[in-house]
């Protein structure tokens, strides 16, 4: 018999549960969760993520934010364009290497952000409302964990079929 959520029976879980079915489907929820929080403000919830990752490290680079985000070069730098033309994050050029531009959120990127820092937070801990406290802080250490223990496939991209090298599957041609 499938599993189910409590209160929530078309939604069924795999019938055999293993981390990559069930991560997907979380990585689902989560952004669901996001950008219903964040309704209303014009934000995707990546772009969100950007402004909150500057908010906690301010002065962080364009090069590196990318990684920070688990997205890729082009990516990131599409974001960074966005938001900076919107008046939410500013660039300013790394006096010792001018080829590093380090960003920091506007006034309006941290009003923006305090708005929306709430309903987040809430959105996160509806996420989790199914563990008590110690499991949610014991669940959020083993997700550390195994993210960190797999940072050899945690880039952008991993897991893509490349199209030039791509096999038929399922007799496709």
């Amino acid at each position: 018999m499938p599993r189910t959520a409590p209160g929530a029976a078309d939604h069924e879980i795999p019938a055999h549960p293993v981390p990559t079915a069930l991560a997907r489907r979380f990585a689902q929820i989560c952004v669901a969760a996001i950008a219903e929080a964040i309704e209303g403000s014009g934000l995707t919830p990546l772009e969100y993520a950007l402004l909150r990752h500057l908010d906690y490290e301010a002065g962080t680079h364009q090069n590196g934010l990318a990684a920070c985000l688990g997205i890729d070069q082009s990516n990131a730098s599409l974001l960074v364009e966005q938001l900076v033309s919107a008046g939410f994050i500013e660039r300013q050029v790394d006096g010792a290497d001018r080829r590093f531009r380090h960003l920091r959120l506007t006034a309006q990127g941290s009003k923006l952000v305090r708005r929306l820092r709430p309903r987040s937070r809430a959105a996160n801990d509806r996420l989790l409302a199914a563990l008590d406290p110690a499991e949610r802080d014991q669940f959020l250490d083993l997700l550390v964990r195994v993210v960190e223990n797999n940072g050899v496939l945690d880039r952008p991209g991993a897991g893509r079929r490349k199209r030039a090298t791509a096999q038929p599957a399922l007799g496709r041609k």
